[in-house]
């Protein structure tokens, strides 16, 4: 009986012996796949940060490119600015000389009517003919007017003509010289301009 109770006793710690690594042996692939899940996971949110971290990237690269390309706008601008301004800085002074070559010019107009008065008329033109070229450095030309067609956009019209001697809507006469500044209409010229005579001057005549 003692035998049989001794081999009876030990049947149950030998399954539960078995037992125990059975369940140890089942939990070691359970830990396994939760670490891998876990790996995995972490490496899902590695790949969502670095997209993220892409993608501001870009936007700021993006952004970048912005700036530089307004930057580079406005010193375009800012040139052009600085050159239009170079251009026509001295516009004012200019206009102000202008009287004295009109006044010069009357002189020399009316001394050619006297006699004996070559000397003043050749010092009269010299003058003139020197601010002229001093003041064509800085950009001024005159322009012609008279047998020109008439052109509001440089003409100033004093007077109209009823003439058959010229074309209509011509500039008949010149009574103050039109200029350009840089190729921009400074002062228009004030003239006279040609229309055809009325049907009752031509019945006169």
């Amino acid at each position: 009986m003692s035998e049989s109770g001794k081999q009876g006793g030990s049947i149950p710690l030998e399954g539960n012996g078995q037992k125990s690594s059975v369940d140890h042996a089942e939990s070691k692939p359970h830990k396994d796949k939760k670490k891998k899940d876990d790996k995995d996971h972490e490496i899902e949110e590695l790949k969502k940060r670095l997209e993220e971290k892409e993608k501001e990237a870009k936007e700021n690269f993006d952004r970048l490119l912005r700036t530089a390309a307004d930057l580079e706008n406005y010193k375009k601008r800012a040139a052009r600015e600085k050159e239009e301004w170079t251009k026509f800085s001295n516009e004012d002074l200019i206009k102000s000389i202008l009287p004295f070559i009109d006044n010069l010019e009357r002189a020399v107009n009316h001394a050619e009517k006297v006699v004996d008065v070559g000397v003043l008329i050749e010092g009269i033109k010299l003058t003139l003919q020197q601010i002229h070229q001093t003041l064509n450095r800085f950009g001024l030309t005159p322009f012609e007017s008279v047998g020109k067609p008439f052109d509001p956009q440089r003409h100033e019209a004093m007077l109209v003509v009823e003439t058959d001697q010229h074309e209509p809507n011509q500039v008949v006469e010149e009574f103050q010289k039109g200029y350009l500044l840089n190729e921009r209409l400074l002062r228009p010229a004030t003239v006279s301009v040609s229309k055809a005579p009325s049907k009752e001057a031509q019945v006169n005549e």
